[in-house]
């Protein structure tokens, strides 16, 4: 039965997966997830409800994956053999450009998920949880090759940290973050407070 399921998801390609992401991610930048329907979706798609059903099973499916579709380098991909190289690639991967693009959809989306529950698993599971672990992941290695101790009582408070500079960012200066910001906030806060 499992491959069954299998089969039918896999009738669209990839291309047209990504077809369907960037509409999917138009219309939230237009409407909010609150006034996305699968019905908007089907038709600046050209696709069959029926079909987006059947492949991602829902609105917050849908959603979580045009999100994930639209990161443009995952933590998974960088392991650059020191810290301060993985945190400096993590900013060189970074796009100006895109991230301003996507400020005011990340605030809403992070927005949607606190007010929906199915939305808030759908972004945990597809974006978060993989990026948390790869974040763990490069910490430690850091830990592993003596960069950092063990024992380091900010390393649990790193992350929230990073995530916590782009709201701050936009809330304070009313700017979205751009990779200038963020190259010098790692080099002045986050790797001195590691002690690398």
């Amino acid at each position: 039965m499992a491959e069954a399921a299998t089969a039918r998801r896999s009738r669209i390609s990839p291309e047209r997966a990504a077809e369907l992401y960037d509409a999917v991610l138009d219309l939230l930048r237009e409407v909010g997830y609150e006034g996305l329907t699968m019905d908007a979706v089907a038709a600046r798609t050209h696709s069959s409800k029926a079909t987006l059903y059947r492949q991602w099973g829902g609105k917050a499916q849908l959603v979580g994956r045009a999100l994930k579709h639209n990161q443009r380098v995952s933590l998974v991909d960088i392991d650059t053999g020191s810290l301060r190289g993985d945190f400096h690639a993590m900013v060189a991967h970074a796009d100006d450009c895109q991230m301003e693009r996507d400020a005011l959809l990340l605030r809403s989306m992070a927005y949607a998920a606190y007010k929906d529950e199915e939305l808030g698993e759908a972004l945990r599971e597809l974006f978060v949880a993989p990026e948390l672990k790869a974040f763990d992941d490069l910490l430690r290695r850091a830990v592993e090759r003596g960069e950092v101790p063990a024992d380091h009582p900010a390393l649990d408070y790193v992350i929230y940290m990073i995530a916590g500079v782009f709201n701050a960012r936009e809330n304070i200066d009313g700017r979205p973050m751009d990779r200038a910001f963020l190259a010098g906030y790692v080099d002045a806060v986050i790797l001195p407070l590691l002690g690398v």
